[in-house]
């Protein structure tokens, strides 16, 4: 289920990725309503060969880095250091809009099973959590959110999941304790 300066130009994620994602920030008035007072602990492992890749938001809670952000996407992938390389980007004003993007890196937290990440977009400081909550057991969606449960973002493996697909992960968000009414579904091409 979102990360730093270049995420004001783009978008997650962590996360979505997330932004996803995997935000310390706090929105602009500093008053932001948390969507889930009481974030639950990931539920299962995640095996990270099979959780990178290419991720399309389906939605999230609105935040002021991906303002005005359509078509977005994340993709993680191993680098040589052992760290994961984050690029996160999105469609600026609609889906046809200009791209823009943004370049991070993550760390596993250690004794997390893979569900726990820490992201940095500002050179050596790895200040975003970015939490993978649950996942399809073939990967094809998850649900990234962080300890603060003021950012959420559910990704899918397709730009445009079915409408049954759609309805169940909503329901999954709500069943881990999130208000869904703040849930803003992303447009994509």
């Amino acid at each position: 289920m979102k990360i730093g300066r270049s995420w004001a130009y783009s978008a997650a994620a962590l996360a979505l990725i997330g932004g996803i994602a995997a935000l310390a920030a706090c929105a602009s008035n500093g008053a932001r309503k948390s969507g889930n007072d009481h974030v639950p602990e990931p539920s299962k492992a995640v095996d990270l060969d099979r959780y990178l890749g290419h991720w399309h938001e389906f939605a999230r809670y609105e935040n002021r880095f991906e303002r005005n952000c359509e078509g977005v996407t994340a993709n993680y992938a191993r680098r040589e250091d052992g760290l994961v390389s984050v690029v996160n980007a999105c469609r600026q004003g609609g889906v046809s809009g200009p791209y823009r993007s943004a370049e991070g890196r993550a760390k596993i937290v250690p004794g997390s099973n893979g569900t726990k990440l820490k992201v940095s977009f500002f050179g050596p400081f790895y200040i975003g959590d970015y939490w993978i909550l649950d996942h399809a057991d073939d990967y094809t969606w998850s649900i990234v959110g962080e300890p603060s449960g003021r950012y959420l973002w559910i990704l899918t493996r397709e730009a445009k999941p079915s409408a049954e697909l759609r309805r169940a992960l909503i329901e999954r968000a709500r069943a881990l304790g999130y208000d869904v009414t703040m849930l803003r579904e992303t447009q994509q091409s």
